[in-house]
């Protein structure tokens, strides 16, 4: 089954009080396009990263983003009480030998702006448990992405089949038309030569031309080119995964017999159905587009 470029995925997971959280969805593009953005703790650990969602997602503009969420009790800035001891004790000093009264609505503010006074000083690293958790927490927002894709896909390929059928049935809507595209240019010609001659002429020699004329407004070769195109793009759709950019190459090449027939036709009611096989045609280079 084919996939789909667009997709989206997120998971969560607990360590502790700490809510890791991972959020991944992806756009098409040529080849892979990935941006990240990870919380300082994990950047350590971007190569890797990378390296797993560049194995799954093979191509498509991607947004990865990783963050945490701490329980508040644990997520506040914690005051170094000792810190703001020593300094009350400074301003008491100070209160004494310069008389400066200091008033208490005002001495909290000011211990609590002094400096490092709500400042973390310790510093955090990852431990492997952790890590392990939010490995499996960026894994399962890849394969929830991969699922969304595989579903999209499958309503492409569906609306890929519908289109390949709505063409190949206004293909065989030109047959009637090009009997009698054939007797309107006859006549057409027929008419023309008594109307400006006036005389006899050679009615061999006027089948030959006739015929050569005919032929250069043949499509039977562009008929059977499409139909081939046709078959082909199916057996493409059931080779599953991986067949975007092949499906488009086919789509173009429909693109060019149903052109070809459309410049041959010479017939009013063959050109509105060029027309509107180049509409299907159309809606499927559209959608080939976001085909993995």
């Amino acid at each position: 089954m084919i996939q789909s470029m667009t997709g989206y995925g997120k998971a969560v997971r607990m360590f502790g009080n700490k809510k890791i959280c991972t959020e991944i969805k992806s756009l098409n593009s040529k080849q892979l396009d990935l941006s990240t953005r990870i919380a300082p703790l994990y950047r350590e650990k971007e190569m890797e990263v990378r390296a797993l969602i560049a194995a799954e997602l093979e191509r498509g503009k991607v947004d990865f983003n990783l963050w945490t969420e701490e329980d508040a009790s644990t997520a506040a800035t914690p005051i170094n009480t000792a810190l703001v001891a020593n300094y009350f004790e400074q301003l008491k000093t100070l209160e004494k030998e310069c008389e400066l009264p200091l008033s208490p609505i005002t001495l909290a503010p000011m211990l609590l702006r002094m400096p490092d006074v709500l400042t973390r000083t310790a510093t955090v690293e990852l431990s492997d448990d952790e890590w392990a958790v939010a490995s499996e927490a960026i894994r399962e927002a890849i394969r929830c992405l991969v699922e969304f894709r595989r579903q999209e896909g499958a309503a492409l390929e569906k609306k890929f089949r519908e289109k390949i059928d709505n063409i190949e049935a206004l293909l065989h809507a030109i047959e009637p038309y090009e009997k009698e595209r054939v007797e309107n240019i006859r006549s057409r010609i027929l008419d023309n030569l008594q109307k400006t001659l006036g005389t006899d002429y050679d009615r061999n020699r006027f089948e030959q031309e006739l015929i050569y004329y005919i032929e250069k407004l043949d499509i039977n070769e562009e008929k059977q080119r499409l139909t081939n195109h046709l078959n082909y793009f199916r057996q493409t759709l059931a080779d599953g995964h991986g067949q975007g950019k092949k499906l488009g190459f086919i789509a173009q090449e429909m693109g060019r017999e149903i052109n070809t027939t459309g410049s041959k036709s010479n017939h009013a009611e063959m050109q509105n159905i060029v027309v509107r096989m180049k509409d299907e045609l159309e809606q499927i280079k559209e959608q080939v587009l976001n085909v993995m």
